[in-house]
């Protein structure tokens, strides 16, 4: 347990004063004036300008977004058990209508800045919770986070993903913390969809919650009669909700051989025949090229690439490449088809996503409408000071027969 953290005084450059002073959470290197006082992550930041005038009290994290994140604007609050116990029964009281929902069993139950304390998200399983660390500063507060867990809710099991390696990424490692080990795969529900979900295999643990919106939307709305490309398609939670809502036949496109066995897997526990189903392990942009030689065409295609990605022919990022992905997906998409269209990089916003949508319309000569958009769903809770934070972007769009 942490008895005694270091407070080391931080001069705020008299450009970023307002904006944190404005409740930007997010401490920037750039930010900071006596870069060379800051030595072990964990300690506490007392942030004032110029003047020493106090403005906000934070930690020290290094992380790919910045050096750490405001926890108050209160000079006299003290970042102890309580300071943590009251975050946690406050995002446990702003959630609570997830955990009645016997529907949905999986969920955000605590999302970083959205919720006060930045660097940390906390995922919700059937009564299983997944921490993700995303600095050694904030996994120094490990022991209070833990006990304001336990304290607020009814734990079954705790498991960890540490993202703090010298590049930011997961540190491979016995994610088990604490608790009772279930049985793997866990069931969990969405909507009334089961996910075969395993929290202890690296660093994903087999669905994105983000998408539950998106998912649900799919299902109730667009599969119904209708063939449904799904690219990028990881373990395939589209396609299953597309199945379950009636369309025709599915293919999922992924480049990882395990989304072979994911994808059968996720179809075996909602009853769907995997077989009559189109499961294909591919390269999305040769899978692309395969789709245009043999005239194929789909009523819904599905968009969902990370914000960067690599492989032996193609590197795709979406801020430089989403539009030539659209062009690719507008090819093979039916007349009044709808291509849903959706990302996560965060260094762009939704006026910049619908001009990399209008782009490819336009170079491909076509038209287009936009049916509806969503961003995150309400248990990704968000800082609206931290424009950043809100990072999902996702479009439906008809392609408009021409």
């Amino acid at each position: 347990m942490i008895y005694l953290i270091k407070e080391i005084d931080v001069k705020v450059k008299t450009k970023f004063v307002s904006k944190i002073a404005k409740g930007y959470p997010l401490i920037a290197k750039e930010a900071i004036g006596n870069l060379n006082d800051l030595q072990e992550e964990g300690c506490l930041l007392r942030l004032v300008d110029e003047n020493n005038r106090f403005l906000a009290k934070g930690y020290y994290g290094r992380q790919n977004k910045g050096y750490g994140w405001v926890l108050t604007h209160k000079e006299g609050e003290n970042i102890d058990q309580e300071f943590f116990n009251q975050k946690i029964q406050a995002a446990y009281d702003y959630r609570k209508p997830f955990f009645k929902d016997n529907e949905t069993t999986a969920f955000r139950f605590f999302n970083g800045e959205g919720d006060g304390v930045g660097g940390i998200i906390i995922d919700h399983y059937e009564g299983n919770y997944v921490i993700n660390w995303y600095s050694k500063g904030i996994y120094s507060f490990k022991d209070y986070i833990i006990k304001a867990l336990q304290n607020t809710v009814n734990v079954k099991s705790i498991y960890q993903k540490k993202r703090f390696d010298t590049k930011g990424q997961y540190v491979e490692e016995d994610d088990f913390v604490m608790g009772v080990q279930p049985e793997f795969p866990l069931i969990v529900k969405e909507n009334g969809v089961q996910f075969a979900v395993y929290l202890n295999d690296g660093a994903m643990v087999g669905v994105f919650l983000d998408q539950r919106d998106v998912r649900r939307t799919i299902r109730d709305k667009y599969a119904k009669g209708k063939t449904v490309l799904n690219m990028f398609s990881y373990t395939g939670a589209f396609s299953v909700f597309a199945a379950l809502g009636g369309a025709i036949k599915t293919t999922s496109v992924d480049l990882a051989n395990r989304s072979l066995p994911k994808t059968t897997e996720q179809f075996n526990v909602n009853g769907i025949d995997p077989e009559a189903q189109n499961i294909v392990v591919m390269d999305v942009f040769n899978y692309f090229k395969y789709a245009m030689k043999k005239a194929l065409k789909f009523d819904i295609v599905i968009l969902d690439p990370p914000s960067f990605a690599k492989s032996k022919k193609f590197t795709f990022s979406a801020g430089k490449d989403y539009t030539n992905l659209l062009k690719d997906a507008i090819a093979i998409t039916e007349d009044n088809g709808v291509i849903i269209a959706s990302t996560n990089c965060s260094t762009f916003d939704m006026k910049k996503f619908k001009s990399f949508i209008d782009a490819a319309f336009r170079e491909m000569n076509g038209k287009y409408e936009l049916m509806e958009e969503f961003t995150l769903p309400t248990d990704f809770r968000t800082n609206s000071n931290f424009k950043e934070g809100n990072y999902l972007k996702v479009a439906f769009i008809k392609k408009i027969k021409g």
